[in-house]
């Protein structure tokens, strides 16, 4: 079964508050098995006009682990203390 990766492109608005979305996203990605392969830290523009944030990339072992992550019970309620702290852009991305 081919990896899946769920890449997220966050504008953090309000840092104080962001920090709970913080503590209950990596409860729910330690839940759901995923592995962290990015979290913030420095980009690099190689190409276009693409102008990221804050990234973040995590590797699951299959699309169906990465869905059920992201609908967990554990993520939503990650997202709903994220409301109004980030803007948060995500796609799933089925990989080798």
């Amino acid at each position: 079964m081919p990896s899946a990766y769920i890449l997220a492109n966050v504008d953090v608005t309000d840092p104080q508050q962001y920090e709970q979305y913080k503590k209950l996203s990596t409860l729910a990605q330690q839940k759901h098995g995923a592995e962290v392969l990015v979290r913030g830290g420095a980009v690099q523009v190689l190409e276009g006009d693409w102008t990221p944030n804050r990234l973040v990339l995590l590797k699951f072992p299959g699309a169906d682990k990465a869905r059920a992550f992201y609908d967990s019970p554990e993520y939503q309620a990650a997202k709903t203390a994220r409301q109004g702290a980030a803007v948060m852009r995500m796609v799933l991305i089925e990989g080798v």
